[in-house]
């Protein structure tokens, strides 16, 4: 298995340039990569030091560089707004606020996100604090830990990448296929990413071995949580704890469980809830539906300071902080497919109704806010939902907890086909007018076409310069037959929580009176256009 270069400290440069890897014996693919032909280096950052990067786009295409799951300004993000024209440099500089964790980062281009990162252009970012650093644990890169980049990629007749193509079938880690890794017989701690452009992944080690979690996306757990299976959707990061101590001379695998998963999620043997639903490419895909090996371990001696033991408590302050009760605004995101009927699949899918455009703020948020997003799938497949700027904490699935693996903090979350998922996020430290943070769908080919939506966070001075005093709020609420709304010019409209549109107009300041008897009982939203800065704001209530 490749395990990419380290890097680490408080300058960081990056090159991002074409190459060449040898996925298969005698034939070369060309790929992309940073500081070298495919993925990048790893990168270990401490917590509290302001780093300053140099990202030199040395590729044909425009491209950017996003520090996904990374608390920084929206100018520093990395988002399609943070272009890096070819032969261009783009240095961020900005102090890492972020727990013990692992990151990633990758380009972020509208439209051309999954080319990049289908042809290599990835790496992993792990955060070190004192809390992780207080902890016996193992620390060894390429010894007793490891970076594992778990991705699938579909290959034309004379051995290229097709990005675009659903028949992806051939697994890798770290760029290598048929994966083999020679590990001591100890404790190994694996920092997992699904990197992959659409597939789930349901981890699990041959023969049910357990394994144990001792982190999320954004931190270690308060506890570790062994577990048999554990899924992974694009986007999702975990760190795993492998107990080889006793596997000397033994051989451990990786694997997904594919067989497992259930209709409606992209790897299972229908990608879509109804059994006639067909995506164009799915079928033949050896790797739908069953289970297949991702990574190969053979376990040797053990090292001189091996770690065999986990501690009983990691980090006890990655639970939520919040209450439902204290949130100032919910926000509902419907994702729904463009088309619907049998081939809902094969189209684009939209949320809240509309797709991105980049000209178009759809929410304005008051820098602290704490609020709950609703993301409620009403589409025939399951989507992962990221969100950029915050970490955040799952509250419930369809009204039920959690399960302890979701717990902590996290900036993706899977949801399944016609499910929701609430979780809360606070909005604090940076707050820009003119550049905007992203959320998407995180299969990369959904977020090219259109899955994705922006918003700006603002001080509160500029929130009451786009809504004034009243803020605009309909009233009363709940409504009954009509709604009060203090309109302050230009046009308005009125959508349904799955984006469809029931109202709109257009007009000079007034007292708007809409009747709602005839509306279907559920909740709506009323938007508005305002001008900040450069940008156009969708102002919702």
């Amino acid at each position: 298995m490749l395990i990419p270069e380290l890097l680490s400290g408080t300058a960081i440069d990056l090159t991002i340039q074409p190459g060449s890897h040898a996925f298969f014996d005698g034939m070369e693919t060309a790929t992309a990569g940073c500081n070298g032909p495919i993925l990048g280096p790893t990168l270990i950052l401490e917590k509290g030091d302001f780093v300053q990067f140099n990202v030199t786009n040395n590729l044909m295409d425009t491209t950017t560089m996003h520090w996904h799951g990374f608390h920084v300004a929206a100018e520093n993000d990395g988002g399609p707004h943070n272009k890096i024209a070819p032969g261009a440099t783009w240095s961020p500089s900005f102090e890492i606020m972020d727990h013990a964790g692992t990151y990633w980062y990758h380009p972020h281009l509208h439209m051309m996100t999954n080319a990049h990162v289908s042809k290599g252009v990835s790496g992993m970012i792990w955060v070190r604090d004192e809390i992780e650093q207080a902890l016996d644990l193992p620390r060894t890169y390429g010894v007793d830990e490891f970076p594992m980049i778990v991705q699938t990629k579909a290959f034309d007749a004379d051995g290229q990448i097709e990005p675009a193509s659903h028949n992806d079938a051939t697994p890798m880690v770290n760029a290598t296929v048929d994966a083999l890794l020679e590990v001591p017989a100890q404790l190994l701690r694996f920092h997992v990413l699904n990197g992959a452009s659409e597939r789930v992944f349901n981890l699990g080690l041959e023969g049910d071995v357990a394994f144990h979690m001792i982190g999320t996306e954004g931190g270690l757990v308060s506890a570790p949580i062994e577990l048999t299976r554990l899924r992974l959707s694009p986007g999702e990061r975990a760190e795993l704890v492998v107990d080889a101590s006793n596997a000397d001379g033994d051989t451990l695998r990786w694997m997904s469980f594919a067989s497992e998963f259930s209709n409606g999620v992209y790897g299972a043997t229908n990608p879509g809830m109804g059994m006639g639903m067909t995506m164009d490419g799915y079928n033949p895909n050896a790797l739908n539906g069953t289970d297949f090996t991702l990574l190969t371990m053979v376990v040797g001696p053990a090292t001189e300071d091996a770690v065999v033991a986990l501690p009983d408590v990691l980090d006890p302050a990655n639970e939520n902080p919040w209450v439902t009760t204290d949130a100032d605004m919910t926000r509902v995101i419907t994702m729904t497919p463009e088309s619907m009927g049998m081939n809902a699949l094969n189209g684009n899918f939209l949320l809240n109704g509309a797709p991105f455009n980049m000209e178009v703020i759809n929410y304005s948020i008051p820098l602290d806010n704490l609020e709950i997003w609703n993301i409620v799938n009403n589409s025939p497949i399951g989507h992962p939902f990221h969100i950029h700027d915050v970490q955040f904490h799952i509250i419930d699935r369809n009204g039920v907890a959690p399960a302890p693996e979701e717990q902590g903090r996290k900036d993706v979350v899977f949801v399944p086909a016609m499910t929701s998922a609430r979780f809360m996020a606070k909005f604090e430290d940076f707050a820009d007018a003119d550049t905007p943070y992203m959320y998407h769908c995180h299969m990369l080919t959904h977020e090219d076409a259109g899955m994705m939506g922006q918003f700006v966070v603002l001080p509160p001075a500029d929130i009451a310069d786009i809504s004034g005093n009243h803020l605009e709020l309909p009233f009363p609420s709940p409504a009954d037959a009509h709604v009060t709304v203090e309109h302050r010019g230009g046009r308005w409209s009125i959508v349904d929580a799955k984006g469809k549109l029931v109202k709109t107009g257009e007009g000079p300041a007034q007292q708007l009176r809409l009747e709602s008897v005839d509306w279907t009982d559920g909740f709506y939203f009323y938007q508005t256009e305002r001008v900040v800065g450069a940008q156009r704001i969708l102002v919702q209530h």
